[in-house]
């Protein structure tokens, strides 16, 4: 599946001049082609892009503000999409969240260029403080609202930091995925990290003598 078609489309055609998928995906996979060819983030512009990628600089900016949003998209783009939750439980949904965050960190590991474009970005504040707000903000709200929901139901004490409790789920797979390039990321490690967890939050039993 190329780049562009991960990437949200409107419901309907745009008055005027009509979206094209073919020109996105030119562009897109235009600055993937740079990447691939060692081209440093300081030096993606957008001019650059538009030539390697066929089209005129006025066809990028319909799209995006600029070289911080394309990027972000591209990086969005060749991740594996957001998880849909099951709604079952939270044990349910916090395993599927973990086990979304294992599959990005095994894709980084493989791909060399987006281990080296996340590398980058860090470098660069507007790009990163784009990509924390449209990715990572995000994420990490839905992660509140499964553990809201679950305190609401009686899943979790109604005492415990959700906050803290997101940190407490989510910091073990960063760790191995991101702190620890060559830790062991398991087919079971989300289970075993949110069991792990969930044993200290959970609601003290009654019936206990």
């Amino acid at each position: 599946m190329s780049l562009a078609e991960s990437r949200p489309r409107p419901d309907g055609p745009a008055r005027g001049r009509p979206r094209s998928e073919a020109v996105e995906r030119a562009i897109l996979d235009g600055v993937m082609k740079l990447l691939e060819e060692g081209v440093p983030l300081a030096e993606l512009s957008i001019e650059r892009v538009a030539r390697t990628a066929g089209v005129g600089k006025a066809t990028i900016y319909r799209r995006w503000s600029g070289k911080e949003e394309l990027f972000v998209d591209v990086v969005r783009a060749a991740e594996p999409p957001d998880p849909e939750l099951p709604g079952t439980s939270l044990r349910d949904d916090l395993v599927v969240l973990l086990e979304s965050l294992r599959q990005r960190g095994l894709l980084q590991r493989t791909s060399a260029i987006l281990h080296n474009v996340y590398a980058q970005m860090k470098h660069s504040p507007k790009i990163w403080s784009a990509y924390h707000a449209s990715v990572i903000a995000p994420r990490r709200q839905l992660g509140m609202e499964v553990l809201r929901r679950g305190r609401d139901n009686g899943e979790l004490r109604p005492d415990v930091d959700l906050e803290l409790a997101n940190d407490l789920f989510v910091g073990p797979m960063l760790v191995r995925t991101a702190l620890r390039p060559d830790g062991d990321l398991p087919e079971d490690l989300a289970e075993r990290i949110v069991d792990a967890v969930l044993e200290g939050l959970r609601p003290v039993s009654s019936t206990a003598s």
